[in-house]
């Protein structure tokens, strides 16, 4: 069975993004509460749907739910642009994309917390998912609508969800 590298080594950083060090997934991921960064991408269709990924049951955080198109950490050393860029083609095959970036906050659990930065696209080219993930689909607003609170998606996703859809108005 897959699993997460939990010493692969994310940067460190405080509330405004600067790097003040570095710690390992599995440090990241533990209960110590080190910030660290990530990206997501929204993915929409022309038709205003949004793509989600289903995250395999092998994930060391909330597997088995369904989550932003991509999402992943930024690696020490690199740019949050090259991480998006890096995501969206491991995840999603999606290389030709023109990024918009919608905002950025804090995220924790009990777990971790993450500096995220979120961005949104439109994209009409196919979409391929990688063995990263369990596959994905484009949901119509409806739908995410109603799988809300019921244990479906997950609760990043959902509180993220809340903040982008008064930005895109979707």
């Amino acid at each position: 069975m897959k699993n997460d590298n939990s010493a692969e080594l994310f940067p460190v950083v405080d509330e405004c993004g600067n790097i003040i060090g570095s710690a390992t997934r599995g440090e990241c991921h533990g209960g110590k509460m080190l910030l660290h960064p990530v990206v997501h991408l929204h993915l929409f269709d022309a038709s205003g749907n949004l793509y989600l990924q289903h995250r395999p049951a092998w994930k060391d955080i909330q597997p088995d739910k369904w989550d932003t198109a991509v999402g992943g950490h930024v690696d020490l050393g690199e740019s949050v642009a090259d991480a998006l860029k890096r995501e969206a083609a491991e995840e999603l095959g999606v290389t030709d994309f023109e990024p918009e970036f919608l905002l950025s906050y804090t995220f924790r659990s009990e777990r971790e917390q993450e500096l995220v930065y979120v961005f949104r696209t439109v994209y009409n080219g196919v979409v391929t998912p990688s063995d990263e993930l369990d596959g994905g689909r484009f949901w119509s607003i409806g739908e995410i609508e109603n799988a809300m609170g019921k244990g479906i998606l997950t609760p990043n996703f959902e509180q993220e969800y809340a903040k982008i859809a008064s930005k895109t108005g979707k």
